[in-house]
Formats: structure tokens, sequence, C-alpha cells
């Protein structure tokens, strides 16, 4: 299950660091591996599913980088 996916609950409560920063990109790296496999075998349809992760994830990593714009400013000097 992708880290975005967090229960209600524990919205707002989970630290968002360095590490899973780094968990979604890897995450997201097997996602489009993946969804280009299905593309090549022309099983388009299968790859729905892994589509949404990722623009779960996607929607995610940037809602954490608008939060944090000086933080965003500093890893591109």
């Amino acid at each position: 299950m992708s880290v975005a996916f967090v229960p209600d609950w524990l919205k707002g409560k989970a630290e968002v660091n360095q590490e899973t920063i780094q968990r979604l990109l890897e995450e997201n790296d097997q996602l489009i591996r993946c969804i280009v496999e299905y593309q090549n075998k022309g099983r388009a349809n299968e790859c729905v599913q892994y589509q949404h992760v990722l623009h779960r994830n996607l929607i995610y990593l940037a809602t954490i980088a608008d939060a944090n714009p000086t933080n965003a400013s500093k890893a591109m000097e």
C-alpha cells in the first residue's frame, strides 16, 4: 500500500521527513516502470490502478512542496 494512503485518524500526525519522501519517490519509480510494462504489452486497462496510485503520490508530494517553499528553494541552490 502506498505511503500516501493515510487513515483519517493519522492525518496531520505523521511526520513528513526525507525518508518518507524518498520512499514515495522510489515507489513512484516502480509504479512508472509497471505502467510502462503493461502499456508495452498492450494491457492498458490493467495499468489504470497504478496510474491512480501514482497520481495520488504526486499530488501528495506537490502538497508537501507547496507547504515548504523555503525547503524547495534551498534544494535547488
